[in-house]
C-alpha cells in the first residue's frame, strides 16, 4: 500500500480514492450466488472510477472475467 506524503495538501482526498482494498477490477455472477459456482455462466464486470464501483461490460464465463480482472 502507498504511503500518504504528509506536505501534500490533497493526500487525504487522494487516500479516499483509493478503490477499498486495493481492488480496481472485479466481477459477479449475473445471476448472483458464488464466483467460483456455475464458471460457465456469465459475468458482470465492474471498475473502480475513484468513487464507487461502475459497470465494465460482460465476460461469457469465469475464466474470461478473471483474465480481465487480472490481466
Amino acid at each position: 500500500m502507498p504511503r500518504v506524503d504528509a506536505s501534500d495538501p490533497l493526500a487525504a482526498f487522494e487516500k479516499r480514492r483509493r478503490a477499498p482494498m486495493e481492488v480496481w477490477r472485479r466481477h459477479h455472477p449475473l445471476h448472483g450466488g458464488a464466483s467460483h459456482l456455475r464458471p460457465d455462466e456469465p459475468r458482470a464486470l465492474e471498475e473502480w472510477d475513484g468513487f464507487a464501483y461502475v459497470p465494465a461490460g460482460t465476460a461469457d464465463d469465469l475464466a474470461a472475467a478473471h483474465a480481465w480482472a487480472h490481466g
